[in-house]
């Protein structure tokens, strides 16, 4: 029977300093659920001082090519376009596809 782990363990490097931390796989999703619809500081900024769309600003961010998220959203890459741009107004369903093919909340597109 194996036994489940219910301290958090840190793991140090040569010299005795905090490198990493082991936790239960249930407190991480419950860290990472806590964190799931926020922005990271360089997508608001792409957002606020580059003055792109949250589409565009999270595809930039996650690397991927317009044609590539159009693809895994089952749109067109002229759509993906038009919506980066602010021309076209993101429907919710939409919002959705989006957000799934980049693998984040489509809270974080809003």
């Amino acid at each position: 029977m194996m036994s489940t782990h219910t301290e958090i363990q840190i793991i140090k490097d040569r010299a005795g300093n905090p490198a990493f931390v082991v936790l239960p796989y249930v407190e991480w999703i419950k860290q990472s659920d806590q964190y799931s619809g926020m922005i990271s500081n360089e997508v608001m900024g792409m957002i606020i001082r580059d003055e792109m769309t949250p589409a565009r600003a999270w595809r930039e961010h996650l690397g991927f090519t317009q044609t590539e998220v159009a693809q895994r959203a089952g749109m067109s890459q002229a759509a993906l376009s038009q919506i980066e741009s602010g021309a076209h107004t993101i429907r919710k369903a939409t919002r959705e596809k989006l957000a799934r093919a980049m693998g984040i909340t489509a809270v974080q597109l809003e």
